[in-house]
């Protein structure tokens, strides 16, 4: 696979490409994506003002929406702002890729958020202090040491490593430890066990680790963990309610994307002040298909258009796959790519409406 490269479309297959279900809109250098599209309301404004506001203790926010609706997609965006820059040292990272989503637990996701934060600094030239490194060496051991006994060891442990030894050895550690929690259901039940017995050392080298970036790079941790709204509401409430507190306590500031299950159920209650909701892009008033919404036509209007050429779609199946979308940024790519398919197969120049 090579690098996305997002230009607007000509013909149907770059077409289909730019429609891809879930197409990265990641900043381009520090600017907002080509193809990104500013919503009427946008709570991601709301998100930024806080997280731009003065705090004494890294916040925590929980971003929700429904399946589709463009969270990850306004998450990057949150990047592409200079102030976020300026204030944050900042990660983005699916928890999908740390942990396996349909038996997940709160242990699964701090050693993930651990070692994100370990890798993702060392990745960009990030040099933790020979003591952190020590203390993080020590914590890894002793885990290692359980570990062993039940599993046969995650990697190899010494205790006479140089610094760059050290450093490529907590980073496998971190990475063998999180691909075996997501793909080995003994490991993860073994591993949760061990940490469940020091869940205060595992936050502690969580913390360590953090504000040694902020007095390094005088700027805040920020994390934005992405996919954490595709546990089912049990495993979801089992985390944020029932191991609130727990999540809370990382030293850096975090978003969570939650699901709307858990946003509406009565659980949420005691965080909602700390959550933002996504909506869809609005279309019709309820009950009421017949009466278009301008505003939201336009800007779904307006996000098919940064994608592909005018020419290519007849106006009226593009307002007709708008109003099919229940305004669903991905239900919409989804119709748009139906109609470019059904066109390739007839050979026409355009996508028309359906003709029965």
């Amino acid at each position: 696979m090579g690098n996305i490269d997002f230009i607007k479309a000509n013909n149907f297959e770059r077409a289909w490409l730019n429609f891809e279900l879930d197409l990265p809109l990641k900043p381009d250098k520090g600017n907002p994506n080509p193809f990104y599209i500013n919503r009427p309301g946008n709570p991601i404004a709301e998100l930024t003002d806080a997280l731009l506001a003065p705090f004494y203790r890294p916040p925590k926010f929980f971003f929700s929406g429904h399946r589709g609706c463009g969270k990850s997609t306004e998450l990057m965006h949150l990047l592409s702002s200079d102030e976020i820059h300026k204030k944050f040292w900042h990660i983005n990272f699916s928890i999908r890729e740390e942990a396996d989503i349909i038996d997940i637990d709160y242990r699964d996701v701090l050693i993930a958020l651990g070692g994100r934060l370990f890798r993702e600094y060392q990745k960009t030239g990030g040099k933790l202090p020979k003591q952190l490194l020590n203390e993080i060496n020590g914590w890894r051991g002793k885990v290692e040491k359980e570990t062993s006994t039940i599993l046969g060891g995650l990697s190899g442990f010494g205790s006479h490593l140089s610094d760059i030894e050290m450093d490529a050895s907590i980073s496998s550690f971190f990475a063998n430890a999180g691909l075996k929690m997501k793909l080995e259901p003994a490991t993860r039940v073994e591993l949760r066990q061990i940490l469940e017995r020091d869940i205060t050392g595992l936050i502690a080298i969580i913390n360590h680790i953090a504000a040694t970036i902020y007095k390094q790079e005088k700027r805040v941790p920020l994390i934005l963990i992405d996919d954490m709204d595709k546990p089912d509401l049990e495993k979801a409430r089992a985390i944020f309610h029932d191991r609130r507190e727990i999540m809370m306590q990382p030293n850096c500031a975090i978003v969570y994307t939650v699901s709307s299950a858990l946003f509406y159920s009565k659980e949420f209650d005691a965080i909602r002040d700390q959550a933002l909701f996504l909506p869809n892009i609005y279309l019709h008033p309820p009950l009421h298909p017949e009466q278009h919404h301008s505003e939201g036509y336009k800007t779904l209007e307006r996000s098919v258009k940064l994608r592909m050429h005018e020419d290519l779609i007849d106006s009226s199946a593009l307002e007709e796959a708008i109003s099919y979308s229940g305004g669903v940024f991905r239900e919409l790519a989804r119709l748009i790519r139906t109609g470019i398919g059904r066109a390739r197969r007839r050979s026409v120049a355009r996508v028309e409406k359906n003709r029965h």
